[in-house]
């Protein structure tokens, strides 16, 4: 018999705990068993994604800008993949708050499901009113000192200093880069391997995802029953995809603006790709198919794709950074705070420099958020409330990384004069429909 797909076993745990949360409350003592037996097997989960969020940072960021290799090629086409990037990236963080921030989907639980949820899940809530009253009261540039860390360990010691180990990572790799590289080569190598052995350890907390997501499920359903609660998921979801789906229709505009290509062969095109992206959740996987799609079928020439696209599977997340700033904020106001736009700019900030460090494997996107919540103050035990419809957005939101990497891709060769005409012009020759 085959083995069931990581997704669908997701799904499958998802199903089953809520079915196991209903069955427990109807039987005497349901709940406290759930809460004895069950729910801490998903927190043990929760940890462990918390134990390596730091670690993914530090080893996917340090290895990718000394990849780079040289400081040199940031200049002309190295400086505008970037700027394009880290532009589309904030646009997609922006277009997330705002969508959350208009649907408020987290706004309809009921004020007595939220006092069960801040009971059970909200013990940081306190706290976080503290911390956000003594942040208004102080200088207008405290965030740009913050971001300087006095000392790395203590930053890395804590997901709330997201950001200070941020700013360490891209100077250290800054540094990798400017010194002789026969010097540097044993310290890349040393990080490089690291990455490996932390995306590892990522493949191995995610096959313990379903039965994270079943304890999760059944805690969340015997502690909060509430039917607003499973409401607002699903208003969360349609705010997740319809922030997703707008920013390919964006990627859609600028590539038509700067490259004349009509949207029409732009999605013809990258289809194949986009649907690897799906199915694996994985832009790592999916990156030599969209380089072929690039450079055979749209006419990107093989020294941009070659440059950009790897980079772009790297630091280029614009929908996991998107889901990041819908969900930290969803989660938010589920637990009934108030983000001040103060808040809300960091998480922008912070949902978009965290997607730089993103690895580019599924479940990823969920590590990172833990920072993001972290810096937030939000409580990171309100992941329980995502992981539910998790899978399914991950792979849509990989869709979304992928055309954007393929849209960058073609604006930076426009830009060099490198954006050719595709080798196979006929999309339907290539993939013919009896096939």
């Amino acid at each position: 018999m085959k083995k069931l797909a990581l997704h669908w076993q997701i799904l499958l745990g998802m199903v089953l705990g809520v079915a196991v949360g209903v069955f427990m409350t109807n039987i005497e003592g349901g709940k406290e068993i759930i809460q004895d037996w069950v729910k801490p097997f998903g927190t043990i989960f929760i940890n462990s994604l918390k134990l390596i969020a730091i670690p993914l940072i530090l080893a996917a960021l340090i290895t990718g800008v000394a990849d780079l290799k040289d400081i040199s090629k940031l200049s002309k086409m190295g400086g505008r993949t970037i700027v394009i990037y880290v532009t589309t990236t904030i646009i997609a963080v922006s277009i997330g708050i705002l969508l959350v921030n208009i649907v408020k989907p987290g706004n309809s639980i009921t004020e007595s499901t939220r006092v069960e949820m801040v009971e059970n899940y909200g013990g940081d809530t306190t706290k976080y009113k503290e911390e956000a009253k003594s942040q208004k009261e102080s200088g207008p540039l405290q965030a740009l000192i913050d971001l300087v860390p006095q000392n790395i360990f203590a930053s890395a010691g804590s997901n709330r200093n997201m950001l200070q180990v941020i700013f360490f990572a891209v100077f250290f790799g800054i540094g990798l880069i400017l010194i002789p590289e026969e010097k540097g080569k044993v310290v890349k190598d040393f990080f490089s391997g690291f990455n490996d052995v932390i995306l590892k350890m990522v493949d191995l907390i995610m096959l313990a995802a379903p039965f994270g997501v079943f304890a999760l499920l059944a805690a969340l359903v015997v502690e909060s029953p509430s039917i607003d609660l499973f409401k607002a998921l699903g208003w969360y979801a349609l705010t997740v995809v319809a922030g997703l789906l707008l920013m390919i229709i964006f990627y859609n505009i600028i590539v038509f603006i700067f490259t004349k290509r009509k949207p029409k062969f732009f999605m013809n095109a990258m289809s194949p790709a986009q649907l690897l992206a799906f199915s694996t959740s994985s832009s790592a996987a999916t990156l030599p198919v969209t380089m072929e799609r690039v450079t055979e079928h749209i006419g990107v020439e093989d020294e941009v794709a070659s440059f950009v696209l790897p980079i772009g599977a790297t630091i280029n997340m614009d929908g996991t950074s998107l889901y990041q700033a819908v969900a930290a904020v969803f989660i938010a106001q589920a637990f009934g705070m108030d983000l001040t736009l103060g808040t809300q700019l960091g998480i922008i900030a912070t949902a978009t420099l965290a997607s730089i460090g993103s690895a580019a494997v599924p479940g990823a996107g969920m590590v990172m958020l833990v920072g993001v919540l972290g810096y937030a103050g939000i409580p990171e035990a309100g992941l329980a409330l995502i992981f539910a419809v998790d899978r399914p957005l991950d792979m849509c939101r990989t869709v979304v990384n992928v055309t954007g990497d393929a849209a960058v891709s073609m604006l930076v060769a426009k830009s060099v004069g490198k954006l050719g005409e595709p080798k196979v012009k006929n999309w339907d020759d290539d993939y013919p429909k009896d096939v």
